[in-house]
């Protein structure tokens, strides 16, 4: 009976009416590389996306969010000095706080772990205060989370995926204060740590139990920064040529973590300052391996948004002046490069930017007014945008549904497997308020549907089969995936596959988020609408760093549900 009802799915597709929309050309051969040209045509649909209301109450407000491999929770957590969070500890097992001059207890989480399928939270124990930390996830899928402020300046946190999982916690790791700093992970399974508020150098994250004695000094962070800084939270990304790009506030630069030399300095990035409190949005975008040589793939980074100096200086008076519209887009491995600047539909500060599994951009959150911190922001920016880099200029943008809830400062998102799109917190007060200002805490969870997951499209979806085996994968390897799809032919070209690293979302920024297309090598039918795609996993630990990934396979716009995989 299933064979029967699964034939007469596929036949009663096969025979229905589907709409594609073409724009190839021979000018679209590269004649650099011997793969198939990618095809330019995708379902239509006039689906802008959904909106679900998950959970009224999330414990604690999500100023910093991270995706877990395998289990698919979330970890969510903020700062211990905003006051008494909406969760309590479990009885018994209160924190010790010499912030506060009363009962030195606090009863209260400032973590949990939210299980993004049941919306059921667990409360986690965060000893050292975590306010405007950073994170990134180890090869093994620990959650490696650093700085912050006061007691948790100098310290490195580990948190791993179990039921009863705590936070383990060194005080003492790092050399300086890192508060506002970046982590990108390195090709060996390492972190740099870059900047912090006053911290004009970078250095490496210890071993746990290893404290640094000393950093590396970086003048140009001393050089970005201005009257409001606008060079917290720099924009930091693993080259594939194996430097370190750093951006902050328009400036950017090219570090040599081995000989920690800078190699190259970037044109400015005009109109506006990007960096917190200016707080743009910025990816990596999508790293396409080809044949031969893959040594020299190119890397393009993207900046969306952000404010102007005055911004924040007007704010602070009660004046909100609009944010930036512009965007810029940069080759970082071309050794001549230019800015090639786009303007959005609507301006944006403190919104998130992340990489989807069709490799567009979505971006979301934030506010068309103002710039970072307690009350500098108003005109929430509802409308969520997909950035498609593929498409020609004037069609890059496609505005999506709005949500009702304005997701202003310490607000955060992540791509989930099943390819929605977690959404949480927005704070932007000195603690937990919720009467009586204009943008209360906001502890509601909320999850968009992308244009992708079109109900009507749902079954031109593959399907990723139980079967597949490539769970750990080692460089170079080639592999196979088994999908259904209710098709009776499937060409190489109808197929992309993607490697997407979960990021460390916070304030704006999605630390260690990266994306791999893989080469799509064959595909063979070899079962009713059962096909086989023969790939290869990436090359070198310098194009996708050891760790964790969600793989994707995307049927002509349409993706399957991620299933983690490990380099």
């Amino acid at each position: 009976m299933a064979v029967l009802l699964r034939a007469g799915a596929f036949l009663l597709l096969f025979f229905s009416l589907v709409h594609v929309s073409y724009g190839f050309s021979i000018f679209d051969l590269d004649p650099f590389t011997i793969e198939p040209p990618e095809r330019k045509y995708e379902y239509e649909t006039e689906y802008r996306g959904g909106w679900e209301l998950v959970s009224l109450n999330s414990g604690v407000s999500a100023m910093h969010l991270q995706l877990m491999p395998l289990t698919d929770k979330a970890i969510m957590f903020d700062s211990t000095v905003y006051g008494p969070s909406q969760m309590p500890l479990p009885f018994g097992n209160c924190r010790f706080d010499p912030s506060n001059k009363g009962t030195h207890e606090d009863c209260w989480a400032h973590a949990v772990e939210f299980d993004v399928h049941s919306s059921l939270v667990r409360p986690l124990k965060i000893l050292t205060d975590t306010w405007c930390s950073s994170g990134s996830l180890a090869p093994n899928g620990t959650l490696v989370q650093t700085g912050g402020w006061n007691t948790g300046g100098r310290g490195v946190r580990y948190l791993t995926s179990c039921p009863t999982c705590d936070w383990l916690e060194f005080p003492t790791s790092l050399s300086v204060q890192r508060w506002y700093a970046t982590q990108q992970i390195l090709p060996d399974g390492s972190n740099i740590l870059v900047g912090g508020r006053r911290q004009f150098s970078y250095e490496y994250v210890p071993k746990p139990g290893q404290s640094n004695p000393t950093n590396f000094k970086l003048p140009f962070l001393r050089e970005t920064t201005d009257d409001v800084e606008n060079n917290l939270y720099p924009f930091v990304y693993l080259s594939t040529d194996g430097n370190v790009f750093i951006f902050a506030n328009n400036r950017s630069i090219l570090l040599n973590p081995k000989t920690n030399t800078v190699v190259r300095e970037f044109p400015v990035l005009p109109e506006a300052s990007r960096n917190y409190p200016a707080s743009a949005m910025s990816v990596l975008l999508p790293i396409k391996l080809r044949g031969g040589n893959q040594k020299s793939l190119p890397a393009q980074v993207l900046i969306c948004g952000g404010a102007k100096s005055e911004n924040a200086r007007r704010a602070g008076k009660g004046v909100f002046l609009p944010a930036s519209r512009t965007c810029g887009r940069l080759t970082i491995t071309n050794p001549n490069p230019i800015w090639s600047i786009e303007v959005m539909p609507t301006p944006r500060v403190m919104g998130d930017m992340l990489l989807l599994p069709t490799g567009d951009v979505l971006l979301i959150n934030g506010a068309k007014m103002g710039s970072a911190g307690w009350g500098f922001a108003t005109e929430p920016n509802f409308e969520p945008m997909i950035y498609s880099p593929k498409k020609k200029r004037t069609e890059r943008f496609t505005r999506l549904q709005p949500t009702t809830i304005p997701r202003m400062y310490h607000s955060t998102s992540a791509v989930l497997p099943d390819g929605r799109i977690l959404v949480a917190g927005s704070n932007p007060n000195s603690g937990y308020n919720f009467t009586g200002v204009p943008f209360p805490t906001e502890l509601r969870v909320e999850k968009f549907w992308p244009p992708y997951l079109d109900p009507l499209l749902a079954v031109h979806r593959p399907q990723i089969l139980p079967t597949f085996l490539g769970k750990t994968l080692s460089y170079g390897q080639s592999f196979s995936i088994q999908i259904y799809l209710a098709k009776m032919d499937l060409g190489v070209s109808d197929i992309k596959v993607t490697m997407y690293a979960p990021p460390f979302t916070t304030h704006g920024i999605s630390m260690n988020q990266r994306m791999i297309v893989l080469r799509t090598l064959n595909v063979n039918m070899v079962g009713l609408a059962t096909f086989d795609i023969s790939t290869e996993a990436p090359p070198m630990a310098v194009i996708a760093p050891p760790g964790y990934y969600l793989l994707f396979v995307v049927h002509l716009g349409l993706p399957s549900k991620g299933v983690w995989i490990r380099m």
